[in-house]
């Protein structure tokens, strides 16, 4: 068969196939368009899973002499030359999507500027262009897309469910809507009202309005010339799936692994298994770093610098979380502990606490023997209570209410000596303890609740942040290998690694290379294994060459100290003393996060005494 050129009407059908794929993408090009426009408000109808959409804006409208211009391919107001792919200020800028739509569609399309006396009309039935008409109508344009791909009954037949359709044209306009937080938005599904937007003052405003959510939190980090601003909800607010991640990029809705793994690992040790952060992202750098010009939907972009992009998105986040802004003032940690202050004797932060190593730093200790690293439940036990209290710290309350009032006697008066003002406590430490329950929870009271706190979780949390804060201080021991350790991988993971080697430095491993195939490994912290450590630095160079930036090692060891913290702390069914349970809740002061365990579960449950009160029938 010989060579020929493509008649124009299946040039335009194969367009449609990529940039018009469902109704939903339709929707979307139509919307932006009207973005582009200047449009203040956006009111979109759509029937039968999308086969009939109504787009109407407020926009500046269009000349009738554009009209027809409108639909044709690769014609547009927004770029003319080269140049303009990179200096993008728009969202459109192929001219594709009308042609695209009207050539498997009737579309009708009014429009009319300010000053005009009526506005102009012209309908194209599958590519065919009818002759512009005079019609009443208001500043701005209307698009009306009718018998959807009618013309192409193959792709007619792959559309999914009405509900399907609909469902993805909601989820579409709601990330429209995300983005443009000074726009009105209006929704009709099938005749019905379904979502009405007032235009917000801010990001966070627009988010708390589409997502029904309260509290939301705020964070903002740059790298370099990479600016991530999220907006998200706390630990305590989760989802089972993905889909409550919204990521933009020059504020354009993206598909993006990277940046959504970047959004995972800011909660990094906050969520259990399965559940997956409530988080609304945007990532702006200068436009000629970024192309937003790599997939016909225009749903991919590509960074210059991906790194730069992860780690500011993963910092905006964790900056924040870090604070636990959820928490009431006064009821906020006081902070971790700096640096400076962390010696190996502060890992056996609560003192009295039996079955818990007093240090950590020793190396039978460091080089920890348990593979069981993926583990994230603790096992459920069925504790007896035992008749014999032999080997269980006893405390005698009678002793201790007689050496409170020993002590008591022996302070001057009040009318003496005025008392020194108390030490501001935190919030953990500011809990009355009441005792002990099925020797696994700490029963604690405060202004208006009951407390109970998982003894194991809570301390757990404790030493977990105590060894990661040593070993990112670089208080932990570093093992040089009498040879050095060969990893084979391919070159271009080998350069990869090799050009973050002072940052992988300061994680406790150097590096070096060993040919264009291999690294080689000449120290590592001691707590991290021979056998792991190839796999470590396997997935940390895939990370970096896929997704411009990797956490693995930071991951691996995390996971570690959290391993040996659950091994070493007190355990679910052992008996402790008032003191032991009130060194504890201090020493979870120090530390913003102590609300989580090490794998996401919760450390504490609380009762409002309102609660009680209503169960007593003392209020109804």
């Amino acid at each position: 068969m010989s060579i020929q050129v493509l008649p124009p009407e299946v040039v335009d059908q194969i367009a449609a196939g990529e940039v018009v794929e469902r109704p939903a993408h339709l929707v979307k090009e139509l919307v932006e368009n009207s973005i582009d426009a200047g449009a203040t408000r956006v009111h979109v109808e759509f029937f039968d899973g999308g086969r009939i959409v109504k787009v109407i804006d407020n926009g500046k409208g269009m000349a009738p002499e554009d009209l027809p211009k409108a639909l044709e391919r690769f014609a547009t107001s927004k770029i003319s030359k080269t140049d303009d792919l990179w200096k993008l200020r728009t969202f459109g800028f192929r001219g594709e999507a009308l042609a695209s739509i009207a050539a498997v569609s009737k579309l009708t399309l009014t429009s009319r500027r300010e000053g005009d006396e009526q506005a102009h009309q012209l309908v194209s039935e599958y590519g065919r262009k009818k002759e512009i008409d005079k019609v009443g109508g208001s500043l701005g344009t209307t698009i009306l897309i009718e018998n959807l791909f009618d013309n192409t009954p193959a792709r007619l037949k792959f559309l999914k469910s009405d509900a399907a359709e609909n469902t993805a044209i909601k989820t579409t306009l709601r990330a429209m809507a995300l983005s443009h937080y000074d726009v009105e938005f209006r929704i009709q599904e099938n005749g019905k009202l379904v979502s009405f937007w007032p235009a917000c003052k801010n990001r966070k405003d627009r988010v708390e309005q589409i997502l029904e959510i309260k509290p939301l939190f705020v964070g903002e980090a740059s790298r370099d010339n990479v600016r991530a601003y999220a907006v998200f909800a706390d630990p305590h607010n989760v989802a089972k799936t993905a889909k409550n991640i919204w990521l933009f990029a020059q504020n354009r809705w993206i598909q993006d692994r990277s940046l959504q793994a970047a959004v995972n690992e800011a909660y990094r040790n906050l969520l259990m298994h399965g559940e997956y952060p409530i988080a609304v992202v945007w990532v702006e750098t200068d436009p000629d770093c970024v192309d937003v010009n790599i997939h016909p939907t225009k749903s991919q972009v590509k960074f210059q610098e991906p790194s730069l992009a992860f780690r500011a998105v993963a910092a905006a986040l964790r900056g924040t979380l870090e604070q636990a802004p959820w928490l009431a003032e006064d009821q906020r940690p006081r902070g971790p502990q700096p640096l400076s202050d962390v010696s190996p004797q502060d890992y056996s932060s609560t003192k009295g606490l039996s079955n818990f190593a007093e240090t950590v730093t020793p190396k039978e200790n460091l080089a920890f023997q348990d593979s069981s690293l993926q583990v994230t439940q603790f096992q459920k036990k069925d504790f007896s209570f035992p008749t014999s209290t032999v080997n269980q710290p006893k405390v005698d309350y009678q002793a201790l209410a007689a050496s409170a009032e020993a002590r008591e006697s022996l302070r001057p008066s009040q009318a003496s000596e005025s008392p020194e003002p108390e030490a501001p406590r935190g919030y953990w430490s500011s809990l009355e303890v009441l005792g002990q329950a099925n020797l696994t929870y700490i029963v604690t009271q405060g202004r208006d609740k009951i407390v109970f706190v998982d003894q194991h979780a809570a301390h757990e949390r404790v030493v977990f942040e105590k060894l990661m804060t040593a070993w990112k201080g670089g208080k932990v021991d570093v093992q040089d290998f009498l040879f050095p350790l060969a990893v084979d991988m391919s070159p271009e993971k080998v350069e990869a690694l090799l050009g973050i080697a002072k940052e992988i430095e300061r994680l406790g491993v150097h590096i070096e290379s060993l040919g264009p195939g291999t690294v080689g490994v000449k120290a590592a912290p001691l707590m991290i294994k021979e056998a792991i450590l190839s796999s470590v630095l396997d997935k940390m160079a895939t990370e970096i060459v896929d997704q411009g930036g990797s956490y693995s090692l930071e991951r691996v060891v995390g996971d570690i100290c959290a391993t040996m913290a659950c091994h070493s702390v007190v355990r679910a069914g052992q008996a402790l003393g008032l003191e032991q349970m009130k060194s504890l809740l201090r020493d979870m002061d120090l530390f913003p996060l102590s609300s989580f365990c090490p794998h996401g579960r919760p450390v504490s449950v609380e009762y409002p005494f309102y609660k009680l009160e209503k169960d007593f029938g003392r209020i109804v």
